[in-house]
C-alpha cells in the first residue's frame, strides 16, 4: 500500500498557461501533499513539464493561483522559489559543462575563504553527495563535459537532491538512467519521502510510476483528465486517459522474418578502452538491438561507425563491398549512406533557434535549392509532410524548435534523417523522453522502415523494447561484444548476465 497523505503543502488552482498558437495549460488543478509521490503523466505536449517549470517559477502561469503551506505562492522566478523551499530537476539538463562535477553540484555554495574556493573542501562535499546516489567512481574534479549524457543526468539528479527543499519537482530523471541507478535514485526518494517532502514525479515509463508514486494525475492537451491513488489504477487505465484510445491490441510488424544481405560489417573497431574490438554486421530488413549498462560502450561504437569520434583502428564493410569504406567524419557516413540520431539530442541532434522546418531538411538541402536558392515552398510542404507523418504536436512548421516538448524534439530529429533516406539508420537510445503513445509510433515507424528494406541498429536501455521490435540483440560490456541473441534465444536475465560479464570477469 502507498503512505496515506498527511497535510497539503501545495495547491493549485485553475492555473493556465499560453504560448503563441498553443495552449499549454488551460484550469489545471493540482495538489500535493508532503510525504507522497504525485506522478504527472500524459503524451508529450500535455502540459506536464509546463506545469512543473510554474511551480517552481522558471515559468510564470496566465492565470489561477498557487498556495504553499496555505499562503499565497507567487514565485518571481527559480530562485525564489528555491528560497521557497521548492526545487526542479528539468528534463533537459541545467549543467554547465565546462564547469567540473563539484563546481556543477555546489555552485550555490562554493566553500571559500578570504574570496578563495577551497577546492579540497568542495571536492569531498560533493564526492559524499555522489556516492549517495551511485557515482562515488567518478571524480569530482572531472569537467561535465568529459561525462556521457547518463552520468550527466545522475550529476544533475545529485545537484538537486543535495539542496534542501520541501517540494522536488522531477521532469523526467530516469530517462537516461540504468536499472541499478534507477534503485539508487528511488532509494534517495523514499529517504525524502520520509522527511516530509512532496515530489512531483514526471515520467513516460509507467511501470516505475506505478512502483513509485502514491497518487497520479493525468494530463492531456493541457488540461486534468482525472487524478487518483495508483493502487486503484491499471497501467492499462493509464495509458487510455493520457491517449484517449486503447493500445492494447495494436501489434508490431513480425521481428523474427528472414533479414536480407549485409548492409553494414564492423570488423575489429577499437578506440581506447571505451570500444575494444567490436565485430557484428546488419542486415537489411533486421532491427539490431544494441543493449549494454551505461558505459558499456554502446554510444561510444555508433559515434565511431558515423566518424563522430575517430577509431583507433578496424574497418567498416558497407554492403557487397569488399573494400573497406573511408569514413573519418559525420560528412562521409552520411554520404555512404549512414544515419545516427545521437543520444543528446539538445546538443547533437537539433538547431535549437531554427525552425521545424528547417531542421528536417537540413540534411538534404541540395535537393530543395537551385542555383545556390532554396525552394522555400518546396521545403515547407516535405517539413508539414513529415510533421503530419510522425505527429510533431506544434502550431505549424515554422516554430523554433526549441520551444517543443522533448518528445517532439525527437520526432523532428527522426524526421531529418527519414527525410534525407539513408539505408543504414543507427538510433541511440530514440523513445528517450516519449510518451507511450509516441513510443508505439516509433515502433511501427522502425518496422515499416525495416520492410522496406532498411537496416537499423536501436540502442536502449529499457530492454523490454528491445526484446519487442528487435530482430536480434547485441549485448556490450565494458566496451566489447559480450553476446548476440535471436529472437526466441534470449530472456531478461540472459542479457543482463551478458551485460555485467565483462565487469565481473575482469
Amino acid at each position: 500500500m502507498k503512505a496515506e497523505p498527511t497535510e497539503t503543502i501545495l495547491s493549485v488552482r485553475g492555473i493556465s498557461k499560453s504560448f503563441p498558437g498553443v495552449h499549454a495549460l488551460s484550469g489545471v488543478d493540482f495538489e500535493l501533499f508532503a510525504g507522497e509521490v504525485h506522478a504527472l503523466v500524459g503524451e508529450n505536449g500535455a502540459g506536464k513539464s509546463t506545469l512543473a517549470r510554474i511551480i517552481a517559477g522558471v515559468a510564470a502561469p496566465d492565470a489561477g493561483r498557487m498556495e504553499l503551506f496555505g499562503r499565497e505562492y507567487k514565485p518571481s522566478g527559480r530562485t525564489d522559489a528555491e528560497a521557497h523551499g521548492v526545487r526542479i530537476v528539468m528534463q533537459e539538463l541545467n549543467l554547465i559543462s565546462t564547469l567540473t562535477v563539484a563546481e556543477n553540484v555546489c555552485i550555490e555554495r562554493l566553500p571559500s575563504r578570504l574570496g578563495f574556493i577551497n577546492y579540497r573542501k568542495l571536492n569531498s562535499t560533493t564526492r559524499a553527495v555522489m556516492e549517495k546516489v551511485g557515482l562515488g567512481d567518478i571524480d569530482p574534479s572531472t569537467p561535465v563535459g568529459a561525462l556521457g549524457v547518463g552520468r550527466q543526468q545522475m550529476v544533475e539528479i545529485a545537484a538537486g537532491l543535495s539542496r534542501s527543499c520541501r517540494v522536488l519537482a522531477m521532469d523526467e530523471p530516469t530517462a537516461s538512467l540504468t536499472d541499478s541507478e534507477i534503485e539508487l535514485l528511488f532509494a534517495q526518494i523514499e529517504k525524502l519521502k520520509a522527511a516530509g517532502v512532496g515530489i512531483i514525479y514526471i515520467s513516460h515509463r509507467i511501470e516505475e510510476v506505478m512502483r513509485i508514486a502514491d497518487r497520479l494525475t493525468v494530463l492531456r492537451d493541457g488540461a486534468v483528465i482525472s487524478t487518483d491513488s495508483t493502487d486503484r489504477l491499471s497501467i492499462d487505465d493509464i495509458i487510455r486517459a493520457m491517449v484517449g484510445r486503447d493500445l492494447g491490441r495494436e501489434h508490431f510488424r513480425d521481428a523474427g522474418k528472414a533479414a536480407g544481405e549485409a548492409a553494414l560489417c564492423v570488423v575489429g573497431l577499437n578506440r581506447g578502452d571505451k570500444v575494444r574490438d567490436v565485430c557484428f554486421e546488419v542486415h537489411r530488413g533486421e532491427i539490431l538491438g544494441v543493449a549494454g549498462l551505461m558505459g558499456s560502450g554502446r554510444t561510444e561504437t555508433m559515434r565511431a561507425i558515423f566518424g563522430a569520434d575517430r577509431a583507433d583502428s578496424g574497418d567498416i564493410f558497407l554492403g557487397r563491398s569488399s573494400r573497406p569504406a573511408k569514413i573519418r567524419s559525420p560528412r562521409d557516413a552520411v554520404r555512404s549512406g549512414i544515419a545516427l540520431l545521437t543520444e543528446d539530442r539538445k546538443e547533437q541532434g537539433l538547431l535549437a533557434g531554427l525552425a521545424v522546418r528547417a531542421n528536417i531538411t537540413l540534411a538534404r538541402l541540395t535537393d530543395l535549392a537551385r542555383l545556390g536558392w532554396i525552394n522555400m515552398s518546396k521545403e515547407r510542404m516535405v517539413a508539414e509532410h513529415y510533421v503530419k507523418a510522425l505527429a510533431v504536436r506544434c502550431r505549424s512548421a515554422e516554430q523554433s524548435v526549441g520551444e517543443l516538448s522533448g518528445g517532439n524534439q525527437q520526432k523532428v530529429v527522426i524526421a531529418k534523417w527519414l527525410y534525407r533516406d539513408c539505408d543504414i539508420l543507427i538510433f541511440d537510445e530514440p523513445t528517450r523522453g516519449i510518451d507511450v503513445g509516441a513510443k508505439f509510433e516509433i515502433y511501427r515507424m522502425l518496422g515499416k522502415l525495416a520492410d522496406e528494406g532498411k537496416a537499423i541498429v536501436f540502442v536502449s536501455s529499457d530492454l523490454k523494447e528491445l526484446m519487442a521490435v528487435c530482430s536480434r540483440i547485441m549485448v556490450m560490456s565494458a566496451g566489447r561484444v559480450a553476446a548476440t541473441f535471436a529472437r526466441g534465444q534470449w530472456t531478461q536475465e540472459k542479457i543482463m548476465s551478458a551485460a555485467l560479464s565483462e565487469y565481473v570477469n575482469a
